[in-house]
Formats: structure tokens, C-alpha cells, sequence
């Protein structure tokens, strides 16, 4: 035969005493004591893969928050159906988070919230007889807002903050859009024409709509422009915000200012081409560091902000 059977015996080995092992028990993950706080349980985690990219990424946020550097929020809508917002908001609070942007979804259900602590409707029933998203009070009060906006020079995030506050809507404890107004941090909204609901009502007006998005656009360049060092976090948007980040960081470094030492974070519940091209690769080529974690928004972003929070705490001590 042309090929012959190659004797083991000759191989070379070495000790396991010589080799360098990526993984040690030092690392391992502790069982968590009953009774024990929220710091225990973080330090409890292992520090091997996710679990040390994790950890990585709770220093970029401690860091950045007490060198005053920027820490940017990036959400899709499924973030705040799931009951997420107070977490958000009180991270906004706390002086974590400084700014916000939303897809127009996002806007949709923070705004339904606000207006009666429920969001997120049967699509598929309703969209059998033709009533899928024409609830009225929607589609009258977000575009009046936004209508008013226009002539105003505003952008759509802060006319729908200022709508909530304005008119006093019963939940607007749980609105981001609200506490964005209140706490001076800007939320910008980004929508594509077509794609949400309130574009299907007679009060829908595409110069309004357009334009507020553009304004809010424009503030969101300014944000993204003093970002270095700081954090970027994208929670579920898997292809309008991380689009919208690359071109807004383009016209940052377009404008000579420097932004490329910071964090990019991506959690969702799975890995999309866009957030990660956009937001974790693209971006930090030249510097920074980008992570992904694959997870539910429902365990992932509480276990983000408790993680900030403790390790904050514990910084000050």
C-alpha cells in the first residue's frame, strides 16, 4: 500500500506538570450560601469564558461610570414588553446610564405602558379581522405628540416624553421616555416608515415622523461622539440600532473626534449578523473591546444592572 499505518509508540509526550492550562480550579464557580447577598452570588460565578467576559464587562461599566464617561443603552421593543423598563430607569436614576435610543417599538410599548400598564397585544388574532394596532389611543397620542413635535423642532423621543408628562398618564413611573425628560438624559427613537403601528393611523403624518427621527438621529451622532472610554450596551435590537450605531460612529470619527477606546456589549437571546458586525466587531477594530452573551432578556439584563450596582457599591467602599 502507498500509505502505511503510523506506530504510536514513537509519539513524544510531556509532563502535565509543563503544560500551560487555560482552565484552573481557582476559576471554578462556588455554590451560592443560602442567605447570602447579591455580591456573594456575582463573586460565586465562574471565571472562565462567559464567566470572565462578564466580569470584564462590569469593570468597563464601573470604570466608565466613575470616570464620568459615557454609557449608552441601545433597546428593542422586546426589552421593555418584558417588563424590563424599571431597571433601565433606575439605572438612569442612579446616574448610570446616559443616554437611551429605542426602535419605534420600544417608544411604542413604553408609551402604552405609561398610558395603562399594558403592552403587547394578540397579533395573530387580531390580525385575522384587520384591528392589529388600531387601538385608538395609541395612534392619536403618540402621533399628536410627535405631530407637535415637528413644529416645535423636536425629536420624536423627547415629544413623547413630554406628551406623558404633560398629560399625566397613570403609569408613567415605568416610562423611560418619561424619566428621559425628567432626568434631562436624552432617549432618541428611530423608526423606519411602515414598520410600527402607529404609522397604520389617520394622524400619522411622514414628514412628522421623519423628521423627528432625523433630529433624533442628529442627537444621538452628539452622544455616540463623546463615548470614548465609555460603554455601549445593545439589549435586543437585531438590526435598525445597530445600523443606526455604525453610522452615527462613522460621523463621529468623520468630525475628528476620537472614539475608539470603549466597551460594545451585545446581549440576545440569540446572535444576529448586524449587532455583532455593527456594534462589537466593526466598530472596536482599532481599539476597544467588544463581548456578546447569548441569553433571555428576563435573566440577562436584571443580572446586568444588580452586577453594576454591587460592584459600584463595593467600589465606594
Amino acid at each position: 500500500m502507498k500509505y502505511k499505518a503510523v506506530d504510536l509508540k514513537k509519539v513524544k509526550t510531556y509532563s502535565i506538570k509543563e503544560r500551560k492550562n487555560l482552565v484552573s480550579d481557582s476559576n471554578f464557580a462556588k455554590p451560592f450560601v443560602n442567605n447570602g447577598s447579591f455580591n456573594s452570588f456575582y463573586n460565586s460565578l465562574p471565571d472562565i469564558h462567559a464567566g470572565h467576559n462578564f466580569r470584564e464587562v462590569i469593570k468597563s461599566f464601573v470604570k466608565a461610570f466613575k470616570q464620568k464617561k459615557t454609557i449608552v443603552f441601545l433597546l428593542g421593543g422586546h426589552v421593555i414588553k418584558c417588563g424590563l423598563s424599571p431597571l433601565i430607569i433606575d439605572l438612569m436614576k442612579n446616574g448610570i446610564i446616559s443616554g437611551v435610543a429605542l426602535n419605534g417599538a420600544g417608544s411604542i410599548h413604553d408609551f402604552e405602558i405609561a398610558f395603562g400598564g399594558g403592552t403587547s397585544e394578540d397579533v395573530s388574532e387580531n390580525l385575522k379581522n384587520g384591528s392589529f394596532g388600531m387601538v385608538e389611543e395609541t395612534g392619536y397620542l403618540m402621533n399628536t405628540a410627535i405631530n407637535n413635535g415637528y413644529k416645535n423642532n423636536s425629536g420624536i423621543g423627547y415629544s413623547l416624553g413630554s406628551e406623558i408628562e404633560k398629560i399625566k398618564l397613570p403609569n408613567r413611573k415605568n416610562s423611560i421616555l418619561y424619566w428621559g425628560k425628567r432626568l434631562d438624559i436624552p432617549v432618541t427613537v428611530h423608526v423606519a416608515i411602515g414598520t410600527d403601528i402607529i404609522h397604520q393611523h389617520p394622524e400619522a403624518d411622514g414628514k412628522a415622523i421623519g423628521q423627528g427621527s432625523f433630529l433624533d438621529f442628529k442627537l444621538f451622532c452628539g452622544i455616540v461622539s463623546n463615548m470614548e472610554n465609555g460603554v455601549v450596551c445593545n439589549f435586543g435590537s437585531a438590526v435598525i440600532l445597530p445600523e443606526v450605531f455604525l453610522k452615527a460612529l462613522t460621523i463621529a470619527r468623520n468630525l475628528n473626534n476620537k472614539v475608539e477606546n470603549f466597551t460594545a456589549v451585545n446581549f440576545d437571546q440569540i446572535q444576529h449578523y448586524r449587532p455583532n458586525k455593527n456594534i462589537i466587531e466593526r466598530p472596536t477594530m482599532n481599539g476597544g473591546k467588544g463581548y456578546s452573551f447569548t441569553g433571555h432578556h428576563e435573566f440577562m439584563l436584571p443580572l446586568l444592572a444588580a452586577s453594576i450596582k454591587s460592584e459600584l457599591k463595593k467600589a465606594k467602599k
